[in-house]
């Protein structure tokens, strides 16, 4: 049974890839990870604000050392060992211990680390993906988290400041990049071709905006973080069905995975590698154990000796109506659910 399977052009032994989360934020939580059996981890993303905050930090000390000696330009204390890895799992990590985790994570783990770097403006900001892909990042998750709060902003201008960041990185690395997208565009396809031509190596479907809750009673805006379930997959596999035959670049799905039967849909859909966080902090990091298990198991029966063979199975062809067959499924849902009295 071949449950290998490429993605950003790097080797995997299998297509459970352990997203951004806080399970990878030590070299030990990174260890468990492979160690139970993930194929590859995706690094908890370094914010675009802290390495602005850090930069102006290096900045204010800098300027002020030149008051005392020229030498204090290039002195910045070095970090021990465990000094890097406090830093690298507390509530605000400095970017510089984000690259320490990161060069020792590369370093114990026997399979791909790929650093996120989560942004939302073109800017120089861009250039720490180069900091990352010499710490050993195999590849870089962009994560481009933008909600476009200013009603007066056009969806074409959303579309570029994508297109822009992903130009800057690409200019700083040399590592594959993943772009991860959120599902809210006017054109989800186009968007996807669009950074597809720019350049981008996969594309990460989708990415969950976890907006801030309301609490009446405090009279209070709360932050809210959710876990996902599994119907939360269909989006991202309705469109990674629709793009496969369209992209050259490697699809990811993510979002809605907590059994076999939901990594063997988005394999079916099309998707080359499947990340999941959610599952795996409800379970426990040995629940990887049983998702790729059931993958197995279903694969025996079904008959297929590869996850290639898998792949795509039941991804829309290639033509002129996809529009027309995805509304043609709808009818049918809707007529379904008349028929047998679904609640709404």
């Amino acid at each position: 049974m071949d449950l290998s399977t490429r993605y950003l052009g790097l080797e995997l032994r299998n297509p459970l890839v352990a997203s951004a989360s806080p399970l990878s934020n030590s070299v030990d939580g990174i260890r468990r990870l492979a160690d139970a059996g993930v194929g590859a981890v995706v690094l908890y993303s370094l914010f675009e604000e802290q390495v602005r905050r850090e930069a102006e930090e290096d900045a204010r000390l800098a300027e002020a050392g030149t008051e005392i000696f020229s030498e204090a330009l290039s002195y910045f204390p070095a970090e021990t060992e465990e000094e890097a890895e406090q830093e690298a799992i507390a509530d605000e990590p400095t970017p510089r211990g984000y690259l320490s985790l990161l060069e020792r994570a590369a370093a114990a783990a026997e399979i791909p680390v790929i650093g996120s770097i989560n942004g939302v403006t073109p800017g120089g900001w861009t250039s720490y993906a180069r900091a990352m892909q010499d710490a050993g990042a195999a590849a870089i998750e962009l994560n481009i988290y933008y909600i476009p709060g200013d009603p007066n902003l056009s969806g074409r201008d959303v579309e570029q400041r994508h297109i822009d960041i992903l130009s800057r990185v690409k200019e700083a690395v040399t590592v594959p990049v993943a772009v991860k997208l959120g599902p809210y565009f006017s054109s989800t396809g186009e968007i996807a071709l669009r950074l597809n031509e720019a350049g981008a190596d996969g594309l990460v479907l989708f990415n969950r905006f976890l907006q801030p809750d309301i609490d009446p009673e405090s009279m209070a805006v709360v932050p809210a973080v959710d876990l996902s379930s599994p119907r939360e997959g269909r989006l991202p596999r309705t469109w990674i069905s629709i793009l496969r035959p369209h992209v050259q670049c490697s699809l990811a799905g993510t979002t809605g995975v907590d059994e076999p039967s939901d990594v063997i849909k988005y394999l079916l859909a099309g998707a080359d590698v499947v990340m999941t966080a959610s599952a795996l902090i409800r379970h426990g990091t040995g629940h990887a154990a049983v998702l790729l298990d059931g993958l197995a198991e279903w694969m025996v029966r079904k008959g297929y000796g590869s996850v290639g063979e898998v792949r795509g199975a039941l991804a829309l062809a290639a033509g002129p109506d996809q529009a027309g067959r995805e509304r043609a499924g709808y009818v049918r849902a809707m007529r379904y659910a008349n028929l047998t009295r679904v609640p709404w």
